[in-house]
């Protein structure tokens, strides 16, 4: 049954305007500029949403440095403020989460949103949550059911096991039964991926790591690598799977695209590129995935880590943050 809001939502689109990070042009951090723009109103199929969190992804930075869109911004939270003819699955006043793989836009008070593109968030999660674990989340998920179902007893090695996705995907193995060697560049960052339930750590740059990890697993190699960063680890990570093992490629999303003659890759080896849209290529599998990661969330078992606030207004300085490599967790904006 669908619920009834009682409360007056006033939204921002009373007052004939709103706010924007707008991407003045293809650079460094110091492009993103705050902007007022018009307000926002939703067409057939749309809401409109006032915006309460969006998240900050190293995709963005490549969106940026490529001026790939006027406003960045992938995902968010926040509450209906309008819904635009033929929407009748969300009213004025709930708190729903989205993804804009395509059209972004998330940096900014307002955002209007294709309805299919949208899920509802359960009372239990608070804004910032449910704005962090949407995107890197999903992603984490298709990682480890369906590019690599982890099994009881496989062995990982997860590359940048303190960032957003390193975290829950880390957790998401350990609820499967699997074993996992966390790979972090910084020694304050061990901490943090030895809490999300990381079994061995590893502090490598480049490809450092491949000693260590052989010896952990007695010169065998490990079933599955999951591995974002690209051309500086890609040959290691081929290093360190075991005969008929499966890496698990998601990266660069940004700077050097790795390239590999095919009888170069040893031991039989899988090798797989994992995209976000195809597992949420419907409406169907979007509300499902979400729902599974929602109720992981509300039981305790998946932890959301946020590594950082920053006002919409100081989206630069969260690129120059995350581009630093020093954060952990997850980047959010406020707007």
């Amino acid at each position: 049954m669908k619920k009834v809001y009682l409360q007056v939502h006033f939204s921002r689109s009373s007052f004939g305007h709103m706010r924007a990070i707008i991407v003045s042009e293809a650079g460094g951090p110091e492009v993103l500029q705050l902007q007022e723009r018009p307000a926002l109103r939703p067409g057939p199929g749309e809401i409109l949403v006032d915006v309460r969190a969006a998240g900050v992804n190293f995709f963005d930075v490549g969106i940026r440095r490529g001026k790939v869109a006027e406003v960045p911004g992938m995902e968010g939270a926040g509450v209906v403020a309008a819904v635009g003819e033929g929407v009748d699955e969300f009213v004025s006043g709930e708190r729903v989460a989205w993804l804009t793989i395509e059209t972004h836009a998330s940096y900014a008070e307002q955002i209007v949103l294709p309805a299919a593109h949208v899920v509802a968030v359960p009372d239990a999660i608070d804004d910032e949550t449910a704005a962090a674990v949407l995107l890197q989340g999903l992603t984490a998920h298709h990682h480890c059911t369906v590019c690599h179902p982890v099994q009881p007893g496989d062995i990982t090695l997860v590359h940048a096991a303190a960032g957003g996705v390193g975290l829950l995907l880390t957790q998401l193995i350990k609820a499967r039964g699997g074993t996992v060697i966390g790979l972090v560049s910084r020694p304050e960052k061990v901490e943090v991926a030895a809490a999300a339930g990381a079994d061995h750590l590893v502090i490598s740059t480049g490809e450092e790591f491949v000693e260590p990890v052989l010896e952990l697993t007695g010169g065998e190699g490990v079933h599955a690598v999951f591995d974002g960063a690209g051309g500086p680890t890609f040959a290691g990570s081929l290093k360190v799977l075991r005969t008929h093992g499966t890496m698990v490629f998601y990266g660069p999303l940004i700077g050097d695209v790795p390239s590999i003659a095919m009888n170069a890759i040893p031991r039989s080896t899988r090798l797989t590129y994992g995209t976000l849209p195809d597992h949420i290529g419907t409406r169907e599998e979007l509300v499902g995935h979400a729902a599974e990661l929602f109720a992981l969330v509300e039981k305790g078992e998946l932890v959301v880590r946020i590594g950082g606030r920053y006002p919409l207004a100081e989206a630069a300085r969260a690129h120059a943050d995350i581009e630093s490599r020093t954060t952990t967790g997850k980047l959010l904006l406020l707007p």
